[in-house]
């Protein structure tokens, strides 16, 4: 099985630009699922609910998917077994980061690999503790504009990297796809990683 025939089903720039890190070849086919919650559904059972949707998605979507590796992610915060999504709007976002504010809480990512004959999902749960912010600080990084699409309002890679106190997991986890894991779940479906480019 070659790199060639992995697919990301990701719009995700962050996941395109960790996938690409650790030198593993692939196309992307972004997918739409329905992200609604169930009742009574755990953070870890949806997050992982909707990485396998995502692929299996993709699988039903794609004329080459006999033939594909799809690999697939979902994050998602939860704070106080809240779950933080994406905000909605600069109230949100600045709800969100106070909540977070001089807290714990934990991200989880979902990573799912599928082809036609089997998947297999594994779930990241990393801890992270923000220190003090204030109003303030919550409304400019709004205006950065990084919190747009950021689960929780928050990207860890870029301005946000200062409210960072401590961290216990995976850093590419809380950025969108822990790479350890994805390697972990694409070697056992035949893809190495640091292989030659091979074209899309």
């Amino acid at each position: 099985m070659t790199a060639r025939r992995l697919v990301l089903a990701s719009a995700s720039p962050r996941r395109k630009q960790l996938l690409s890190q650790i030198g593993v070849s692939f196309r992307v086919a972004s997918q739409n699922v329905d992200e609604a919650q169930l009742i009574a559904e755990s953070a870890p059972d949806y997050v992982q609910r909707l990485a396998t949707n995502k692929a299996e998605s993709a699988l039903r979507r794609l004329a080459t998917a006999s033939e594909s590796v799809i690999i697939a992610a979902d994050t998602v915060v939860l704070c106080d077994q809240e779950i933080l999504g994406k905000p909605e709007d600069q109230a949100d976002a600045v709800r969100m980061l106070l909540q977070l504010s001089a807290r714990e809480h934990h991200v989880l990512t979902a990573v799912a690999v599928a082809t036609r004959s089997r998947h297999k999902t594994i779930l990241s749960d990393s801890t992270v503790i923000f220190r003090s912010i204030n109003r303030r600080e919550a409304e400019q990084y709004w205006h950065s504009g990084e919190p747009v699409g950021k689960a929780g309002g928050y990207a860890i890679q870029g301005h946000a990297a200062v409210f960072v106190k401590h961290l216990r997991g995976s850093y590419s986890g809380v950025m969108g796809l822990p790479l350890f894991e994805a390697a972990q779940l694409l070697r056992d479906f035949g893809i190495e990683c640091w292989q030659p480019e091979m074209g899309q």
